[in-house]
């Protein structure tokens, strides 16, 4: 389809007897930002190095559709990937190299230049533009691998694990640079262990266990079909006590650290009803509906999995 700029068809790599990535199949489609989630050797960087033509895949098939020119692999000047191992030249100035980032993706020098300085400005280290990019911080030299990937504002960005040593307000403003790039019309593909930032910037995941898909769909729909079931917060007063709320007939799940408890009701349920037989059973100081995390999604989805996996081989 046209709208489509990644299509994975069936593919597979084996690395020995195992096979890491398993007939996965999936689309990107343009102007997404697309999440592969999964555990540790769930086998997504594998997938990505596919996807950006670092391996090749033993099965399967993988093309790449930009400005409706359909290629078996990535085109330089109109895409990037930022690896989860980083690769900067140390000893290199920092203007020095993203300038030759630049370049290699097609700029001339001096609009090169230009939007360098521009983005190192705009991330407060335009001060630190002649210093070798070894005497930054490990954050800073994040921040300028980011720079150096998007310089060229590519139409496809895939990123291996882009908050990897970013601190929160890095965090925050590399989300605001995704939502920038989306808008623009970059199409995004990440992969990420930080589900918090997935759930605000996706349009849609895939999650991924021992090298198959085992969920895919937008966050609102992993959800829904995961567990629709309502949830509560209950927060207590001091010496206050959940245990008259343990015999609801709503509640299905209760959950209590300290002074707060966790509360799953039963599917159906009224919500506004069973707030007030617990504001009228427990001394409650705060209450509160909460939403399934994409985290618990993440969890639960491996764990079912697993657990199939563990009665087949049985």
């Amino acid at each position: 389809m046209d709208s489509d700029v990644i299509v994975a068809d069936g593919i597979t790599k084996r690395f020995g007897s195992r096979d890491v990535v398993e007939r996965l199949s999936f689309t990107v489609r343009r102007g997404e930002v697309f999440a592969l989630l999964g555990p540790n050797g769930a086998g997504k960087t594998t997938c990505v190095r596919m996807l950006a033509g670092i391996i090749r895949p033993d099965a399967g098939r993988i093309t790449v559709s930009l400005d409706g020119r359909v290629a078996a692999s990535l085109q330089p000047a109109r895409s990037t990937y930022l690896p989860e191992d980083r690769g900067l030249y140390r000893e290199m100035p920092v203007l020095r190299t993203l300038v030759y980032f630049g370049r290699l993706r097609g700029l001339d020098r001096r609009e090169a230049e230009r939007r360098a300085i521009a983005w190192l400005e705009r991330m407060e280290l335009a001060d630190r533009r002649h210093e070798r990019v070894d005497a930054l911080s490990k954050g800073n030299q994040q921040r300028v691998q980011l720079i150096a990937a998007v310089l060229h504002q590519p139409a496809l960005a895939i990123l291996d694990e882009p908050f990897t040593g970013l601190d929160p307000v890095s965090q925050e403003f590399f989300l605001d640079l995704v939502s920038e790039l989306r808008a623009s019309g970059t199409t995004i593909l990440l992969s990420a262990h930080q589900m918090d930032l997935v759930e605000r910037t996706a349009d849609r995941v895939l999650l991924m266990n021992r090298g198959r898909e085992i969920l895919s769909g937008s966050v609102a729909e992993l959800h829904a079909r995961l567990d629709p079931r309502p949830r509560v917060r209950l927060a207590f007063l001091p010496g206050g006590s959940p245990d008259a709320l343990r015999a609801d007939p709503d509640v299905a799940e209760i959950a209590v650290q300290d002074e707060e408890a966790e509360i799953t009701l039963r599917a159906g349920s009224d919500v506004p009803r069973f707030f007030a037989r617990a504001l009228a059973a427990a001394t409650v100081r705060r209450i509160s509906t909460e939403a399934p995390r994409l985290h618990d999604v993440f969890v639960r989805a491996v764990r079912e999995d697993e657990a199939r996996a563990h009665r087949s081989d049985a």
